[in-house]
């Protein structure tokens, strides 16, 4: 990917210069687009809320720089990207922790948690347990919760919380979920439309709140239990955050934490005029040397691949779905092995990521034998073997039908567009012709289900699995194969309907492959995987950041799921 040029760097550095030299009257709270967006002050000329903004920003970059000279220090300033500014504000309810971009909401409490190593620990909850039929989940909690109001948090708010969750799973899947009961002040049962043994992982995102001041501007106004409270929300701007004095949890080292919303060039921008402590950043300004701050490279399973269509052409509800070459079982094996993803990565990552084989590489759910070593030999005698027989110009064709199709992107993703254009090199040296097309998700998603497409995936939670790989109609994105293998859809039920959540994880791996048969390996392939993306930052000298679990896809709030135990040293 190109670089971006100096003279861009300098007019950036010059627009977060002048913006946070400003001064003025308090930020509008005006209403955000699609991403969460309202206009992220990166125009040359003011208005009166992004000088507000301008005014919070140079008085939070001063208080920044304090620790510099030795000074007690407990504040941090954090870009991320304008998409991660929650488009219906900080209500769990509608998307806040959880959705597609997967955190902890630092507002709100939540059941339980995930830990280092992608196991359950536990937050609100002191002990859970589940009923042999699984149709039964009893949760016991903490007595000693307090919303910021100084209400107590009781088992009527988790029952609340997640009964607004059914209502309301249009926005996330709560469709397992009959209802839930309150028992008594320290007791929660969540009665089960169906088995689901992987429950504590949606318990760790749901963060609680509180039935007697919940409404419809709760979103905007925030009261919670968790480590930190809202002080302030300047839309496509920024938020604050104060540490919650009266939290139950281990001491809060970081007690204010104010986070940036803006792109990359922005960015990089403001690390460069010394204007955030930590700036996330893309590979490809991951060369740039700024003086006091040092690069930090999280690993994730924030995964790229591509969906490949496993049945011929053909309609379904008067659209088209299906593709003549993706369709056979050889190519997508071939595609699977035939393919350098160490090649894609230092091509388009300048080698700041890791290849992937499944959706879940490095999950304890992950099955090791979804590996492929990069073979083209191999992958062109699969291509014979199966009749893909090379014409004059190098391109293969059988019956009639040339190896040719289309891979889409999303305008604006450089990433998704270099792997794109990589992946159709090498391929090409297969005999496969790849074109390369950009697709707004508003034709996308309809397109996908006829011709492949680049996606970015990767949750901590196996339900990843299941939406992708089981049978129609699951609830995800399985249509953009469709696929259906019996052994493997068995495997997931199986493993929804198991009592221990640990012992799942064997059924989950034997999805991916089992030793015949899989969504992996020499397997189905009805997905090829390619790379991890590296979430990578920006961190001012003297500031540790605290040891980050494997981010999910979303390179957004999973950098602060432990601002609390960050510190100036």
């Amino acid at each position: 990917m190109k670089k971006k040029t100096i003279a861009a760097f300098i007019l950036a550095v010059s627009l977060v210069a002048a913006a946070l030299s400003g001064c003025g009257s308090s930020a509008e709270n005006g209403n955000m687009g699609n991403g969460g967006s309202a206009g992220n002050g990166s125009s040359a000329q003011q208005d009166p809320a992004q000088s507000g903004q301008a005014a919070e920003a140079q008085g939070a970059a001063a208080e920044s720089a304090q620790g510099e000279s030795g000074q007690a220090k407990d504040s941090v300033i954090v870009t991320m990207p304008s998409t991660s500014e929650p488009e219906a504000g900080f209500d769990p309810v509608y998307g806040w922790g959880a959705g597609e971009h997967v955190h902890e909401p630092l507002i709100q409490s939540t059941l339980t948690t995930t830990t280092a190593d992608l196991k359950i620990g536990k937050d609100l909850a002191t002990d859970y347990s589940v009923s042999e039929d699984g149709l039964t989940w009893t949760v016991t909690i903490r007595n000693d919760v307090k919303f910021t109001d100084g209400e107590p948090l009781t088992a009527s708010d988790v029952a609340f919380t997640y009964n607004l969750c059914v209502q309301n799973s249009s926005v996330n899947d709560f469709t397992m979920l009959k209802e839930a009961v309150a028992l008594d002040d320290t007791t929660v049962e969540f009665h089960m439309n169906t088995p689901f043994s992987i429950w504590p992982y949606t318990m760790a995102i749901v963060g609680i709140v509180p039935e007697h001041a919940y409404d419809e501007n709760y979103g905007q106004n925030p009261i919670g239990s968790g480590r930190y409270l809202m002080k302030q929300w300047d839309k496509g701007q920024q938020v604050i955050f104060e540490a919650n004095p009266d939290y139950y949890g281990e001491k809060i080292k970081i007690k204010k934490l104010t986070v940036l919303f803006m792109d990359e060039d922005a960015a990089l921008a403001a690390a460069m005029a010394g204007q955030a402590d930590v700036a996330h950043t893309a590979a490809s300004y991951a060369d740039q040397v700024i003086d006091g701050y040092q690069l930090l490279r999280v690993a994730s399973v924030d995964n790229r691949g591509i969906n490949l269509p496993t049945v011929s052409p053909q309609e379904r509800d008067g659209k088209p779905i299906g593709n003549a070459v993706t369709s056979d079982a050889a190519v997508r094996r071939a595609i699977n092995i035939g393919i350098d993803r160490e090649e894609m990565i230092d091509n388009v990552l300048n080698g700041y990521g890791t290849p992937a084989y499944s959706v879940c590489d490095k999950m304890p759910w992950y099955n090791p034998s979804a590996q492929v070593v990069y073979d083209p030999d191999a992958a062109k005698q699969l291509l014979e073997e199966a009749g893909w027989t090379q014409g004059s110009d190098g391109i293969r064709e059988k019956d009639g039908v040339r190896a040719a199709f289309s891979v889409m992107y999303t305008p604006g993703d450089s990433v998704r567009q270099a792997l794109a254009e990589e992946l159709a090199n090498q391929l090409r040296e297969l005999g496969i012709e790849v074109t390369t097309e950009g697709a707004g998700w508003d034709v996308a998603y309809d397109k996908a289900q006829a011709q492949p497409l680049v996606w970015g995936w990767g949750a901590h939670t196996p339900m990843e699995l299941y939406n992708i790989y089981h049978t129609l109609p699951a609830t995800g994105s399985a249509e953009y194969s469709p696929y259906s293998n019996k052994a493997v859809d068995n495997y997931m039920d199986g493993a929804l309907k198991a009592g221990d959540l640990e012992s799942t994880y064997e059924l989950w791996q034997k999805a991916q492959w089992d030793g015949k048969t899989g969504v992996t390996q020499e397997g189905d392939i009805p997905w090829v995987w390619l790379c991890n993306v590296d979430h990578l930052y920006y961190v001012r000298d003297g500031l540790q950041v605290a040891g980050q679990k494997i981010h999910p896809h979303g390179h957004g709030w999973s950098i602060v799921n432990n601002v609390d135990q960050w510190e100036w040293k």
